[in-house]
């Protein structure tokens, strides 16, 4: 990371002492005349980013260290640099260079393009945007590109149940539903929650690149009550659910003639002419049935369809509000590094203290709740905070158990139970890969609609404010409000590896920081500058 040096904002008129103006015109002309282009880097999102079908995602990228990129070509491309997403030049867009797919459905962010940092919107995401990206910054003397991947997911309809009547000794039931993407699994399940085999099952992919779905099963005698079909995405770990219930009377196998029919022949024509009636009674009853389901359905489905835009209408309006508060907080980004000596002694962090891991693994499954362990095996940052606005993001990846947030610089190590705003600790949780949460004091579930891979972090000390965002998608996870007395420091738990896929490191990742937070103190009319955070505290025991 390459450190640049850092000047006051001359465009707010505030009066400075003399001996501050020399000192600026001073640092100004010890300045090198002219940076090396190799030194020069794109940096983008680092990560898969994962966006909804037909919602908007957003890629970001910036120059470091930062540079006027106003003049420069930027070419946002896909898979290689002829594959033209959009194209910036000669400080206009050339929409003319872009491919038919991505064409009326890109927006140019270049409002900190004099810091070279932009930001390209793309609408209506479909399966076929699925791949790899990249951005291009190219000037006279050099050009870098930064390449990161895109990930689509689709979440379909409810599924649909019919009843098609009668089939080996018993009763036929078809579940469908689309719009899925990737390709969705789908499961029956009878009222013991035991998995039912499908008799068939058909996945079809449409011209959009979406994914329909169509199975059936037989439901025999004394499989009777409720049976549900769910259907699940993969990628988003979610799944929807349809249940049915069906009568006994309704299923073949239980009929009470059929003893009848196996014990008499002196009566068959009587008995033939009863089991046509019954027949008849029994199709009657199949298609008052269907009717009464297909309605109850049909309602379902528009009670649900207005829910649904109801609260999309809200999302999308709370998710924007989230969007901008979490641009705002970028401003305030500043460096944190990790304090090894804060460390505890299973963990293990960079020679850069910019990442920590733990170094041993748990042998097998945690029981019971997950705020009960045995030690807190955790790591603070360097950085001391008694006032002023912070932001600072977290790479979580898809590690399966983590925790974040700050705490006071002069807690007590008290016991993980403890982790709660009354004993001076705000943070939030990962526990068992999906379960988020905040202890306020008790554990508070929180609900996600993207998992987040990278989590901001906002502290507003004189606000008496913490916020997290999930990086991600830009949205407002939660906001702790409370009344800070005292230093407080970054929190970093990563939790000892639970033998999953995805042992990531929690790393600090590097962000732009488009806004000085320093202060000057009226009362001190020396040219001494003052960060708005403290050094770190040597004394400070082991967790």
């Amino acid at each position: 990371m390459v450190d640049l040096p850092v000047f006051p904002d001359f465009s707010q008129r505030v009066p400075l002492p003399s001996s501050v103006f020399f000192l600026t015109h001073l640092l100004l002309l010890l300045q090198p005349g002219e940076l090396n282009s190799e030194e020069v880097r794109v940096v983008g999102p680092g990560e898969p980013i994962l966006a909804l079908v037909g919602e908007e995602v957003e890629f970001s990228c910036h120059l470091l260290p930062y540079l006027d990129a106003e003049d420069m070509e930027i070419r946002w491309f896909r898979s290689q640099t002829s594959d033209v997403v959009h194209l910036y030049e000669g400080g206009r867009e050339l929409q003319s260079r872009q491919m038919a797919q991505f064409r009326n459905r890109t927006k140019l962010i270049k409002d900190y393009i004099v810091d070279g940092s932009v930001n390209l919107q793309l609408r209506g995401v479909i399966p076929a945007d699925e791949g790899l990206y990249g951005c291009r910054f190219l000037s006279s003397n050099f050009s870098r590109e930064a390449v990161w991947e895109l990930e689509v997911a689709g979440l379909g309809s409810d599924p649909h149940i019919s009843l098609e009547g009668f089939k080996k000794g018993g009763v036929q039931l078809r579940c469908s539903s689309s719009g899925w993407y990737p390709k969705p699994q789908a499961q029956w399940k009878d009222h013991k929650g035991q998995c039912l085999p499908p008799e068939m099952e058909a996945i079809v992919q449409d011209a959009r690149g979406l994914f329909s779905l169509e199975t059936s099963v037989v439901v025999q005698g004394g499989s009777h009550s409720n049976v549900s079909c769910s259907i699940q995405n993969s990628l988003l770990l979610q799944k929807k659910e349809f249940t049915i219930q069906i009568a006994d009377a309704f299923l073949p196998g239980s009929s009470p003639w059929k003893k009848a029919f196996l014990g008499t022949l002196a009566g068959l024509p009587l008995l033939l002419a009863v089991l046509v009636t019954l027949a008849l009674y029994f199709l009657q009853k199949q298609r008052r049935c269907q009717e009464k389901l297909r309605k109850r359905a049909e309602k379902d489905k528009e009670r649900l369809t207005a829910e649904r835009e109801k609260l999309q209408t809200e999302l999308d309006w709370r998710r924007a509000e989230g969007q901008a508060e979490w641009r705002a907080a970028q401003q305030y980004a500043v460096d944190v590094t990790l304090d090894p000596a804060s460390a505890h002694h299973s963990l293990e962090v960079s020679e850069d203290g910019k990442s920590v891991s733990s170094c041993t693994a748990v042998p097998g499954p945690v029981v019971g709740d997950p705020q009960r362990f045995s030690e807190q095996t955790c790591v603070l940052s360097c950085q001391r905070f008694s006032a002023g606005r912070h932001y600072w993001e977290v790479h979580v990846g898809r590690r399966s158990r983590w925790f974040l947030g700050v705490c006071l610089a002069s807690v007590p190590r008290m016991g993980p139970g403890h982790l709660s705003p009354a004993n001076g600790y705000w943070v939030m949780g990962l526990w068992n890969r999906c379960e988020y949460f905040i202890l306020d004091p008790h554990r508070v579930a929180l609900t996600l609609r993207v998992p987040p891979r990278r989590v901001g972090i906002f502290l507003d000390w004189e606000a008496g404010k913490l916020s997290f965002f999930n990086a991600s998608d830009g949205s407002h996870i939660f906001t702790f409000t409370h009344t800070f007395s005292g230093t407080l420091c970054a929190y970093f738990r990563p939790r000892a590896h639970d033998g999953g896929e995805h042992p990531d490191p929690l790393t600090i990742c590097p962000l732009p920081v488009r806004r000085t937070c320093l202060l000057l103190t009226e009362e001190d009319e020396t040219d001494t500058w003052l960060q708005p955070y403290e050094p770190s505290d040597p004394t400070l025991g082991l967790w």
